[in-house]
Parts: C-alpha cells; structure tokens; sequence
C-alpha cells in the first residue's frame, strides 16, 4: 500500500479498481444496444430522457442518469439545438376570433387541430411545408409541401387530414393569420367541411405553440443542418420522421411518455370498451 501513499490514491479507491469487472455483463451489452439503436432511430437527436424512455418501453429498465452514463461510454450526444424565445405581440384579429384561446389540452381526437406552415432547405431554395396536428395526442395528420407557400398547400394538408380522419364534424381548426389560411379559398374549404375556424393574435406564436414545438423538433431532431439535395428527398425524409418516429417511436412528454400512436390507441380501446359497456 506504499504505491497508494506515494501517488495520493486512497487505498478503497484501488481495492475496488482491482476488484472491478474485467469483461462486460450480457446485460450491459443488451442496454448498450439498445441505447445505440434508439440513438440511431432518432437521427442521433435524442437525449439521454429521451433515450431512457425509449429502451424503458421496449421492457428493459432505464434511467435518465444510467442513460446519460452509457452515452458518454459510447460516444453518443444529442445534436439538438437550444431553445429560443418569442415576442409577444398582442394585437387581435377582428375578423376570425380565437376561439381556442390557448386551450391545448382536449379530451378526445379530432376535437380541434391546429396547422401552420415552415420552410425547408431544398434545391438551393426554400421549399414550403404545411402540417395539420391532433391535439389530442400531438398526432400529425395531414401534410404537404410545396415551393409555394400558398393555399394549395395548405388546403391539400387540411384535405389530407379530414379524409385520414374519417371526415369528422364538429372540428375546430386554429392557425395563425397567414394568407394561406385566411384567404376565400381556404375559408371556403373549412366551410365545406363543416370545420370551425379559429385564428391566433396577430404575430403572436404562441397562440399556436404546439405547432411551434412540432416544427421546433422536426428541425432539430432530423432535418440536415445543410438541408436536403432535392424536394423528393425533402419530402421522403419528412415524411418517414412524420410516420414511423414522431408518430411511433418517440415518446411524447404531454401524452405521459406514450407515443401519439399509442396515445390514441388507448383512448379509443377504452372507448370501446365504455361504449359496450353502456
């Protein structure tokens, strides 16, 4: 123990360094996979929260901080970027009033969906997509892209969404007052289908939040720094981040950790179940 003395190393601290195991356990081995598959499935976006919730629901147990332990083990980091804040700005529309007034937390599917449109790097210009979400569950449901941000685009996710849906009644849509939602011939598409229209205050963001943080997530977990080479690529992409991650595999924070996917799934199984019941 004279080493220990000579090098300042307590003499536990060696005991136990010596004591420590030489070969790695076949669990240790299952939950490194598993953190290097979830890792990858995410584009490499995930966090260790993320990550824990990820390997925990597939049925192996995992914390945050053991997570964040075998990262650091693997090399592994989240290339996601820090938040960013918005202006308030107060003013109203008088025309279309805001009927949803912040309410996000809706008791069942296609109750209201709320839709808003961001800009994509593709072909060296920018390429338009607009998205319609569930309250409910976060659950994209509708969605198109374009280069022109217009109410095509628009009405062509908004189209998607009511089909996809089983053309519901008794919706209401909420967006901002961008042109492509408050022109004649979007108004005129909501009318047709019986879907009431609610708009945010003027310039301000966060009427619309949740929209705001899909889009925040989509650009942060997937999309290429340097954007993609073409509006097939672009839209392929999307389009797979849309349906087999976000929907399926990530573990959303207002639906409890559940997936969108699985969120609705539970409601409408529980559903059934009141409905025979009664």
């Amino acid at each position: 123990m004279k080493l220990c003395s000579v090098f300042g190393i307590h003499r536990s601290s060696y005991k136990y360094w010596k004591r420590r195991p030489k070969t790695i356990s076949s669990r240790e081995t299952q939950i490194r996979a598993l953190v290097q598959e979830a890792h990858n499935v995410s584009n490499g976006s995930a966090g260790a929260r993320t990550i824990a919730s990820i390997v925990t629901n597939s049925g192996i147990s995992l914390s945050r901080y053991r997570a964040t332990k075998v990262m650091k083990i693997m090399g592994l980091a989240s290339r996601q970027l820090p938040k960013h804040k918005y202006k308030k700005q107060p003013l109203e529309h008088i025309e279309i009033p805001n009927h949803l007034d912040r309410q996000f937390a809706v008791t069942a599917p296609n109750q209201v969906w709320v839709g808003d449109v961001t800009y994509v790097w593709t072909e060296n210009r920018w390429a338009y997509l607009a998205i319609v979400l569930d309250l409910f569950s976060r659950k994209p449901i509708g969605w198109s892209m374009s280069f022109s941000p217009d109410s095509r685009l628009t009405t062509k996710a908004l189209k998607m969404a009511y089909e996809s849906r089983g053309k519901p009644t008794g919706v209401m849509f909420h967006s901002d007052q961008g042109s492509h939602y408050t022109s004649r011939k979007y108004r005129q598409t909501l009318w047709h289908h019986q879907i009431k229209q609610s708009l945010s205050r003027r310039g301000n963001c966060w009427d619309n939040s949740p929209m705001e943080r899909f889009f925040r997530s989509l650009k942060t977990e997937w999309v290429p720094a340097c954007g993609y080479r073409t509006l097939t690529e672009a839209w392929n992409s999307i389009v797979g981040y849309i349906i087999r991650y976000y929907s399926q595999v990530r573990p959303h924070q207002y639906n409890g950790g559940l997936t969108p996917n699985e969120s609705e799934r539970l409601y409408w199984e529980t559903y059934k179940t009141v409905a025979n019941f009664t």
